[in-house]
């Protein structure tokens, strides 16, 4: 069983009384960390299962009367709903049980979209839940090939780190950083054989979106959105551009808006606003919108998913892979992630806010960064008194500082 970052807080959250409510998009691991963690849950309901799903559609009640009926035990015992969000009535029934004893049952809800709750204006049990959320693996999830270099005992000097929560005993397969670009990292790909990945990939965008789309009835005109995805993927890392998505698919802007919301919901997309603290007035506004994962990402802009295929254009996807490597983190660990830049060019590509604190990121493709790399990462540390450090993330053999305030990053060290 490989270990997942999450492990060990979820683990020591669990023991406590309160109801623990996990989100991430599908085949991110959820399910599988969970019977880890609760290998003796006393009852386990997955709504995924469409037998289940219609039975406790009918009567979200049942569940009520399950667990009443369970054994007295001087531990609590574990209630899992796995796809929580199909039965938005289910959550009704699990604060009824935690209200009325705190101790007997300890209540895990698990889902893929908040969009069925949100529109079902859903009982989200304010101040009885504690939230997590799973990603995709990071970088200290698995490792580097040893024939490849140096590996993960290099210390990052970035100013967070999830190495030391990760079981070094139980890594994912390594992996180095072509295959990471072109495959991404969610768990089934890492250890799915090199022949079936591409297939994997291309289910995922293909059957889990439309089934899950079309079960919520979240989508009238599908072919429409298909071509929305399309575009959505190919265009991943830059700032939207509502009108010219819009016009592409064949649809307005408002329905683009909604899908993109769409995409948010189901964790299968994220947002990275621009940074608006600058004494500069010719700042650029838009969001760039980012896939959680570059393999889904490929496989929904129907590109060819090949090491070939990203090789001939590395550098933006590359950048890709920084910036959702550095969203990942800063979601595991608090923190929120920015771009810079100007309607006359000049531009950081990633700005971290950390409390008290701001750190610029620059992400090149190269093995040899130069000080003329650093250019825009010291004007805006310029600007910004309280920036202490800038880091050029790319594919140097180890660290490298190019000026006092700014050091190159090999992308191992994240």
């Amino acid at each position: 069983m490989f270990s997942r970052w999450l492990e060990k807080p979820l683990a020591d959250k669990l023991v406590s009384p309160f109801v623990q409510m996990i989100f991430g998009a599908r085949q991110t691991g959820k399910s599988t960390l969970l019977q880890k963690l609760t290998l003796n849950a006393a009852i386990w309901l997955d709504f995924s299962d469409p037998r289940q799903r219609s039975e406790f559609l009918r009567d979200p009640g049942l569940l009520v009367g399950q667990c009443r009926a369970l054994p007295l035990s001087e531990e609590p015992l574990t209630v899992v709903v796995d796809e929580a969000q199909a039965v938005p009535g289910i959550f009704d029934a699990v604060q009824h049980l935690y209200d009325s004893d705190k101790q007997r049952w300890r209540f895990i809800l698990c889902g893929s979209s908040v969009r069925k709750l949100r529109q079902a204006s859903a009982n989200l049990l304010p101040g009885r839940t504690i939230l997590h959320h799973l990603y995709p693996l990071t970088v200290a999830e698995r490792p580097l090939p040893e024939s490849n270099g140096p590996t993960h005992t290099v210390e990052s000097p970035l100013p967070f780190s999830i190495k030391d929560s990760v079981s070094r005993n139980s890594l994912f397969p390594a992996s180095d950083l072509m295959d990471r670009m072109t495959y991404g990292e969610l768990p089934a790909v890492a250890v799915a054989k090199p022949e079936y990945r591409q297939d994997i990939l291309k289910a995922y965008s293909l059957v889990y979106l439309e089934e899950e789309l079309r079960r919520e009835a979240l989508i009238k005109d599908w072919s429409a959105f298909s071509r929305f995805l399309a575009l959505a993927a190919s265009e991943s890392g830059r700032a939207i551009n509502f009108a010219k998505i819009a016009k592409d698919a064949g649809v307005s802007q408002p329905t683009v808006k909604n899908y993109y919301q769409l995409l948010e919901d189901m964790f299968i997309a994220f947002r990275v606003p621009a940074f608006s603290r600058s004494r500069r007035k010719n700042l650029l506004s838009t969001d760039r919108f980012f896939f959680f994962d570059l393999g889904v990402r490929h496989a929904a802009a129907e590109l060819p998913i090949e090491p070939a295929a990203v090789a001939g254009n590395p550098g933006p996807v590359f950048e890709q892979w920084v910036g959702i490597e550095l969203w990942k983190r800063l979601r595991y660990l608090g923190g929120r992630l920015h771009y810079f830049r100007t309607k006359g060019g000049a531009e950081v590509d990633f700005i971290i806010e950390r409390p008290g604190a701001l750190t610029p990121v620059e992400v090149k493709w190269t093995e040899r960064p130069t000080p003329r790399d650093a250019r825009h990462l010291l004007s805006f540390l310029a600007e910004h008194p309280e920036s202490k450090l800038g880091f050029i993330i790319c594919r140097c053999a180890r660290p490298l500082q190019l000026h006092d305030r700014v050091l190159a990053l090999p992308w191992f060290c994240l």
